[in-house]
């Protein structure tokens, strides 16, 4: 089982950053401090990420025992027979020999898509069938599982752990598991604490890695949010940040690790990556921490209920 504090508090997310810009990115952020690196096959930079860390180790940034990596399996890549070849090829790409942690990305499973036909696979089951279509596939959490503990056992990862699942879903898992989850991985940010589910995590010593932890922004490129929700230009963050003499964004990350979170927040803006890693040296009050709980308000931006539905022609709620 993962210590938490093993975990570096503040990791840099590649989700959405561009390909020709991930390497480098990787580099300097290393360079700056950063040693936790989260990624996945979705993401489809994980070649340009293992370019970055390959240039890393060999220049002398850092050692890669130094590091802290987290892959994904893909939602395609469920069945039994298929995870460790998944695993294997995030390595390959990654150019490691083991994974720090690697995670169920969805309690969702859709229909085998070949490595060799697409990859990586996406959502759809066939791009250009008209319509394309999700196709759900029917595979206990319980055998995927089963596949991600023969990870650990081969030597290809050190933990195993789950993202985008809720209490019920671990409460089953944790009933079977002869290898537990180390590490739950979700969406969390001031207007989503997901209080219940930390705290739950807590008592079962599952570390708890906050991704979009600055909330609307990631999502507004994407059309899954308005400018207007972002928590950055709320008075009462901006009044704190300058109580603190911080940044808004630095405000909200310092509320995510010190309620004992980690985050993984992503920029390529090097003063923003700079900022984002500058956590460490001050703290909020109890009040402060209070003021920012205060503003849940349960508003999920990444949730397959909504967005499968509107991009992929799929209703697949899972939170509810």
């Amino acid at each position: 089982m993962i210590n938490p504090l093993c975990i570096p508090p503040v990791g840099l997310g590649f989700w959405k950053i561009p390909n020709a810009s991930t390497a480098e990115l990787a580099v300097q952020a290393a360079q700056l401090g950063y040693r936790h690196f989260d990624c996945a096959s979705d993401y489809g930079n994980e070649p340009e990420v293992g370019q970055g860390i390959e240039k890393i180790v060999t220049t002398g940034v850092c050692r890669r025992e130094e590091l802290w990596v987290t892959s994904k399996l893909w939602n395609t890549f469920h069945r039994k027979e298929h995870v460790r070849r998944a695993c294997e090829r995030s390595l390959k790409d990654l150019r490691l020999d083991y994974l720090d942690l690697y995670l169920i990305h969805f309690p969702i499973a859709l229909a085998y898509v070949p490595f060799e036909h697409r990859y990586p696979a996406g959502w759809f089951f066939d791009p250009q069938t008209s319509p394309p279509m999700m196709i759900p596939d029917a595979v206990p959490i319980s055998e995927t599982w089963e596949a991600m503990e023969r990870l650990v056992e081969a030597g290809l990862v050190c933990n195993v752990g789950i993202s985008n699942f809720g209490v019920s879903l671990i409460r089953d898992l944790l009933s079977y598991a002869r290898i537990r989850p180390g590490v739950l991985q979700v969406e969390s940010h001031p207007y989503l604490t997901q209080q219940k589910l930390l705290r739950y995590c807590q008592q079962e010593r599952i570390a708890f890695t906050a991704f979009s932890p600055l909330g609307a922004p990631s999502y507004v490129p994407l059309g899954m949010a308005q400018a207007s929700e972002s928590v950055l230009e709320l008075p009462a963050i901006k009044a704190i940040a300058q109580d603190v003499a911080r940044t808004p964004a630095q405000v909200v990350l310092r509320w995510g690790v010190q309620r004992g979170t980690s985050v993984i927040p992503k920029t390529q803006n090097l003063q923003r990556l700079g900022e984002n890693l500058s956590l460490l040296d001050f703290e909020l009050s109890e009040e402060q921490m209070a003021t920012i709980g205060r503003l849940d308000r349960g508003q999920r931006f990444n949730d397959p209920g909504v967005f499968c539905e509107q991009a992929f022609g799929c209703y697949y709620p899972i939170y509810e």
